[in-house]
């Protein structure tokens, strides 16, 4: 009688405990989730509030932006096609979608990404905003024109990706390379400097405001730019013989050296005043390389600052 009984027990006692272990999180096999992972919450730089709840599925929409996920630790799933030019070690399976300055809304939904990255200074990414809100694909936008935006975006990426130590190596570390040599530029002369960039149409003048005109002022440059406002709408050979810099230093953007060469002889360098000027005379006209000062340089920000460190002070 006993043993019916128990078996009895049995027949009752196993699916209920069956279903309290299907149920009951307390029940959960050693290892199993229980739920979905924690969302992060953060601020993008356009003051929106960003929840990303994983990492696995990420386009990016600069090559910039590529790279510092990748440096953080994550994997693209998909990028703009300035990003399949300018990082040769990007790995296979990885979706285009589309120009830097005009990402297709469609191929990016279409990846259903956990996180899009795109930048607050492109309009063609601004208005995607809305579109990608309402089709429930989280987006942050970041602007990067100095070290500490990108160390701050790399922060907040190493949180997504859980890689402190890449924060560590790929951001902290470098920062202190570059305070060593911000430190060693303090109490030297402060050369007078004109920034300029060219591409295949035209030549601008560029303050300190601007990712290689902030390192320029770190390193304790003046930047006739910052005082000739003027320059920046109309880069005037009259106010450019006025200030007579120091050092003339040019940056390159497009794909085209060679255009972005044609445009500055035919706009400065062929005004016979050009050769005159103390910077021309004394061999201070330099051509940054644009993968430092163009491009944003990421973990290589401190080379940007050595190299400027070397030709402003010789050493």
């Amino acid at each position: 009688m006993i043993n019916l009984m128990l078996k009895k027990i049995k027949k009752l006692f196993f699916p209920v405990c069956l279903s309290a272990l299907i149920i009951l999180p307390g029940c959960l096999a050693p290892g199993a989730e229980s739920s979905a992972p924690a969302a992060f919450v953060f601020r993008d730089d356009l003051g929106h509030e960003v929840r990303v709840s994983g990492s696995a599925r990420v386009v990016a929409a600069s090559t910039s932006y590529a790279q510092t996920w990748m440096l953080a630790g994550g994997k693209l799933t998909g990028a703009t096609q300035d990003v399949f030019e300018e990082l040769k070690d990007l790995p296979k399976g990885v979706a285009d979608v589309g120009s830097l300055h005009s990402p297709s809304l469609e191929k990016i939904v279409a990846l259903r990404p956990q996180l899009v990255l795109l930048s607050a200074d492109i309009s063609g990414h601004v208005k995607l905003y809305e579109s990608l809100k309402s089709a429930g694909v989280p987006v942050a936008y970041f602007s990067v024109e100095n070290f500490e935006a990108y160390l701050n975006m790399l922060k907040i990426l190493t949180k997504i990706t859980g890689r402190q130590d890449l924060y560590e190596r790929n951001g902290l570390e470098i920062r202190s390379r570059i305070q060593k040599v911000i430190g060693r530029a303090k109490g030297k002369p402060s050369p007078k400097v004109l920034l300029l960039r060219s591409n295949s149409s035209h030549v601008t003048a560029r303050n300190s405001s601007t990712m290689a005109g902030s390192m320029l002022k770190d390193m304790g440059c003046v930047n006739i730019a910052d005082r000739e406002k003027g320059l920046l709408e109309n880069l005037s050979m009259e106010v450019i013989l006025k200030e007579d810099p120091d050092f003339i230093f040019v940056v390159y953007m497009g794909d085209s050296a060679e255009k972005s060469q044609a445009s500055l002889q035919k706009q400065l360098l062929s005004n016979p005043a050009w050769a005159g000027l103390t910077a021309v005379k004394n061999k201070r006209y330099i051509v940054l390389p644009k993968e430092l000062f163009h491009l944003k340089p990421n973990n290589r920000w401190a080379e940007s600052y050595e190299l400027l460190w070397k030709l402003l002070y010789g050493s």
